[in-house]
């Protein structure tokens, strides 16, 4: 059955990817973009010319996930448009790389939106009307670096991941009686072009300090190691075929966790030990049932 699916950061590789094949396989998508009149009107004109000449039922519009105003404009204009919405693959994120201390307090407030803040105001603008629909599906888009072995100067944007897929469980259980699935994708971030093109601290005076100091060589070293270890980038297309499988797979089937790559930082052994436990805590505490999602009506 075809769905409604909006994909937040739908500019970078992976996003474009995701609207990509959901689109190609029957599902009317919105690809989320800032500045559809402006800045990105040709790219949204080439989105649209795309469809036309595929065939697929894929549309773009405004939606800016650091404003609550365009993000609830964005969902109510969905809405209105299809009766319904099904999905929302929550996808925007930023990048950084640098020793920690050397990013400033506004720069981690500005990750901490991107990266989390983001969901929330996605999720308040639409999950009323997934809760009214009795049925839905949240795709979290994380990264192995939330669970994985500790990276020097991965910190900040480990931090950031951590705290999406602390939110994304707590999400999975208080919607599960709602008829509201939960997966989480963690692709491995340890490709070298994954850090290099990323963001850098704005103190660079204490990046500096760190760079010429007793850590001078820990940047090189673990870059190197990592590269070692996962030589190339999860590819985009990976991802996106499982969101498609998951997207298709049928109601109350879908996992709660998928990862991609070989299990370099061990993230993967993490993730199955920490969900087999809080699996085991609920169903301790009397909540067995908020472990699958309960079919509404």
């Amino acid at each position: 059955m075809s769905k409604v699916i909006i994909i937040t950061g739908a500019a970078n590789e992976i996003g474009r990817s995701i609207c990509e094949e959901l689109a190609q396989a029957g599902h009317t998508v919105y690809v989320s973009t800032r500045e559809t009149n402006d800045r990105n009107a040709r790219r949204a004109e080439e989105i649209r010319a795309d469809a036309r000449q595929h065939g697929v039922d894929l549309r773009t519009i405004e939606f800016d996930v650091s404003s609550e105003a365009s993000v609830s404009l964005a969902i109510e204009t969905i809405i209105a448009e299809n009766g319904r919405l099904d999905v929302i693959v929550h996808n925007a994120g930023q990048v950084v790389y640098g020793p920690a201390e050397s990013f400033t307090p506004e720069q981690l407030a500005e990750l901490y939106d991107a990266n989390v803040l983001s969901t929330q105001r996605v999720n308040r603008a639409a999950l009323p009307q997934l809760r009214k629909q009795g049925q839905g599906l949240l795709i979290w888009i994380t990264s192995s670096s939330a669970r994985g072995g500790s990276v020097p100067f991965l910190g900040a944007y480990a931090s950031s991941k951590a705290a999406l897929d602390a939110l994304a469980l707590g999400y999975a259980g208080e919607l599960a009686r709602w008829g509201i699935e939960t997966t989480i994708v963690v692709p491995g971030a340890l490709g070298p072009g994954h850090y290099v093109r990323s963001g850098r601290p704005a103190d660079t005076i204490r990046a500096e300090e760190y760079a010429d100091g007793p850590t001078a060589d820990v940047s090189e070293i673990a870059l190197s190691g990592l590269a070692e270890l996962s030589p190339r980038d999860t590819a985009p297309q990976d991802v996106a075929s499982a969101i498609v499988n998951v997207v298709d797979t049928p109601f109350g089937q879908r996992p709660l966790r998928i990862h991609f790559g070989l299990d370099d930082d061990g993230a993967a052994v993490v993730d199955a030990v920490a969900d087999r436990i809080r699996a085991e805590l609920l169903r301790r505490i009397g909540l067995p049932d908020i472990l699958k999602p309960t079919i509404i009506g």
